[in-house]
């Protein structure tokens, strides 16, 4: 399919279904951060204990996007998205039977394996199915699901959960498990996959990890791995205690949360959306600089500099608007990390390497927690700032992938 010239609907439906998974997968993870209020309320859980559980559930995400990534390569891409879609759907869920602070840890953490195993078998998916041509492109479009998940899960978490509870707003989200349904029925495996299966699909899934170390992939799994690591510390930072940090900070009212929340989301959307043409423009590395700082200038914007340009009507939902729309670099992992490992590996390397980086962030909630105590969450949010500055700066230490043929690599 890759080979092809013109799209045709498998291509269609590998698109909707791998953005579907993502969107849903978003949902379920961020949802979690709107309902921190009412948790602390009912359950009596504190922020510090509601801070370690968020932090668990995204360390969790960096084990299952390993564990996940490299079933990815050993059974095919389509059944390994339909297991983390039912995962992360039932962790989801369980959660809505939360007894104890420990019962919601341990719920949540099953909830984190599904949701890091998602993307990057989605992305794989995509980028191997497509032609050239329109990878980063397809790529950076599958990325704009996480904007809509977030959308969805301030409305639902937002205005809706207030009125059916946090129990029902958990129950509720089961319902992206259907979309497991329909992969099952209508999608087609990677035909690079089939194509490459024989050469490792009987190995030790430990010696696909084993590669990732090797001296001819070490390089570019390392400078992959650190890269990934100051994406997510940028977003993390910003996006973990957001939601907090305008109601409570910025004395915005729950609607008024809401709607910045939105706000941000919907600049996300058009960064995602604009990212691949731009990095099939111009090349990977021009296009991952020009987001990351626009990122960066406007989180410090809407955090340090928030008394300064709050005088002046509207500035702060422009520069909201435009920290989403930055984030638009994320757009631009999938088709470079496709480009930049061979398929016997690709999955555990896209996998280990982006979801490593995102598991590392269970420090961040916590980090922000502290900084917080002694400063106020601005602070804490600001230093998001410098880890967008860092992934302009580090892009550059990488090979420009703009144009290349992934059955070459192989």
């Amino acid at each position: 399919m890759n080979e092809q010239t013109k799209l045709d609907k498998n291509h269609y439906r590998i698109f909707a279904l791998s953005w579907a998974g993502w969107v849903f997968d978003f949902y379920d993870l961020v949802l979690f951060t709107f309902l921190i209020s009412q948790l602390q309320s009912e359950l009596n859980f504190s922020a510090e204990m509601l801070a370690l559980c968020l932090g668990i559930s995204l360390f969790a995400t960096g084990l299952g996007g390993i564990i996940f990534g490299a079933l990815g390569d050993q059974y095919g891409r389509k059944k390994v998205l339909q297991w983390t879609i039912i995962v992360y759907s039932i962790g989801t869920l369980l959660c809505a039977f939360s007894w104890s602070f420990y019962s919601l840890v341990i719920f949540r953490f099953i909830t984190g394996l599904g949701v890091g195993g998602e993307w990057a078998t989605g992305q794989i998916y995509i980028n191997e199915t497509f032609p050239d041509k329109l990878r980063a492109k397809f790529g950076a479009f599958m990325q704009s699901g996480a904007p809509v998940g977030v959308i969805l899960a301030s409305i639902v978490g937002g205005i809706i959960s207030p009125i059916i509870g946090w129990r029902m707003t958990f129950l509720v989200s089961i319902l992206p498990a259907l979309t497991v349904i329909i992969i099952r029925r209508y999608l087609k495996e990677s035909d690079v996959w089939i194509q490459n299966k024989d050469q490792y699909v009987n190995k030790n899934i430990f010696q696909e990890f084993k590669q990732l170390i090797s001296k001819e992939h070490r390089k570019i799994f390392l400078i992959s791995l650190i890269l990934c690591i100051f994406g997510m510390s940028a977003y993390w930072y910003t996006y973990s205690w957001l939601p907090t940090y305008l109601s409570q900070e910025r004395g915005l009212a729950a609607i008024g949360s809401t709607i910045g929340i939105i706000i941000i989301q919907c600049g996300d959307f058009t960064g995602y959306t604009t990212f691949g043409y731009v990095a099939e423009k111009l090349g990977r590395r021009p296009a991952f600089t020009i987001y990351s700082f626009i990122m960066g200038i406007s989180i410090s914007m809407i955090t340090l500099c928030w008394n300064q340009i709050d005088a002046i009507p509207d500035l702060i939902f422009v520069f909201m608007f435009l920290t989403g729309f930055g984030t638009g670099f994320f757009g631009g992992f999938g088709a470079l990390f496709s480009e930049l490992f061979p398929t016997k590996i690709r999955n555990t390397a896209v996998g280990t390497v982006f979801n490593l980086a995102r598991g590392i962030q269970f420090l961040t909630p916590v980090t922000i927690t502290l900084v917080a105590t002694y400063f106020d969450l601005s602070y804490g949010i600001a230093i998001a700032a410098i880890f967008a500055l860092l992934v302009g700066i580090w892009i550059w230490a990488f090979p420009e992938t703009k144009g290349t043929a992934i059955n070459e690599l192989d």
